[in-house]
């Protein structure tokens, strides 16, 4: 079965195989205008159904600092995770974010010496080093459990149970503009393949100390 969304994204869905009863993976391939494969996108599924909550609890997740970069450079979260951020370089870090999603602030340190940031509303969080201007990092948090991030072959894998769904890509490389709205589409007791394409013009990807990206996209 294949479905074109007209605008700025094309989404294809293709079902087979089959799995375990009431689940299923996703499998996104992200592309850009040219159809080329994005490495390291967010992408999401967020239930459609009515009065649909999720039962699961967030987890706990890292965003580390090694070798003066944020580690990983973008990380996805479900609301109400607890974020550490501890710092395994040889040298003080002072993270810090801007973003409307979750401003805040840890001053200078190594190690692991603050408690986690809870990060209790959806959005995207931008990262900085008030010491290391070419730190930059990303955290993108969703109302959902069930989301990945691209691998190299621009390809995210979530499992979720059959139903209706909103599907979701983002990435710092387009501008909020350019990203693709939500698209719905229907996931039965099988495999099912989709494909999303990000038009308009993308940045570079990420260069520690020589990067495109920048707190005023964001």
């Amino acid at each position: 079965m294949r479905k074109t969304v007209s605008g700025s994204a094309v989404l294809v869905a293709t079902l087979a195989g089959a799995l375990q009863a009431n689940a299923a993976v996703l499998e996104v391939a992200v592309v850009d205008a040219q159809g080329k494969p994005i490495a390291e996108v967010a992408v999401h599924a967020k239930s459609r159904a009515a009065g649909s909550a999720s039962t699961t609890s967030p987890a706990h997740a890292i965003m580390d600092q090694q070798d003066h970069r944020f580690v990983p450079h973008m990380l996805v979260v479900q609301v109400g995770t607890e974020v550490t951020f501890p710092n395994s370089d040889d040298v003080s870090h002072h993270v810090y974010s801007f973003s409307p999603t979750k401003p805040f602030e840890l001053g200078l340190y190594k190690g692991n010496k603050y408690p986690p940031v809870t990060f209790d509303q959806p959005g995207v969080v931008v990262l900085g080093c008030n010491i290391h201007d070419s730190m930059l990092g990303y955290i993108r948090v969703v109302d959902t459990p069930y989301f990945a991030v691209t691998d190299d072959k621009g390809v995210a894998r979530i499992d979720v149970p059959a139903g209706d769904y909103a599907v979701e890509a983002w990435t710092p490389r387009a501008r909020p503009q350019d990203l693709p709205a939500a698209h719905a589409i229907s996931i039965g007791d099988a495999p099912a393949e989709t494909q999303i394409r990000i038009a308009g013009r993308l940045a570079p990807p990420h260069a520690h100390g020589n990067s495109s990206l920048s707190w005023e996209r964001y």
